[in-house]
């Protein structure tokens, strides 16, 4: 019984753990093909809702790339210090609502991220329904 209680508390202990640790902080993003550490987004909430935004670029000879293929404001940015990920509001155990921004072909999604684990994040950018898209995992980056 003892046994039973104690898998019972360290269960919840670790759900608490995950659901306290949210998705604001920073994350390294991978590449799908490569599998190549790219950047670090920094998700962080403003007025609500949840935003992301590049502040390290890992690969040495992509630094000072620039969003050649985005559109309006963003055309010609430097990628570094890019906001990529708009206005997601929280939704049950996700974040839903906004925006994705791929630098390297310029095109918008729309996305959903959740916490697969306290250290894991699933981003999710899709076109029209969310079958329609690709999924990602970033890690957490721990200071």
């Amino acid at each position: 019984m003892k046994n039973w209680m104690l898998t019972i508390g360290v269960f919840f202990l670790t759900l608490g753990s995950i659901q306290g640790q949210g998705v604001i902080g920073k994350w390294k993003t991978v590449d799908d093909e490569t599998g190549e550490a790219k950047s670090i987004v920094e998700i962080y909430e403003k007025s609500g809702k949840v935003y992301g935004k590049i502040v390290e670029i890992l690969r040495e000879n992509h630094k000072k790339d620039l969003c050649t293929k985005c559109d309006g404001a963003d055309k010609n940015k430097p990628i570094l210090g890019m906001v990529i990920i708009n206005g997601l509001k929280k939704d049950g155990s996700e974040y839903s609502g906004g925006t994705i921004l791929d630098p390297t072909n310029g095109k918008k999604y729309k996305c959903y991220i959740a916490l697969e684990s306290a250290d894991k994040l699933k981003l999710r950018g899709y076109v029209g329904i969310s079958i329609m898209g690709r999924t990602q995992y970033w890690s957490r980056v721990k200071n």
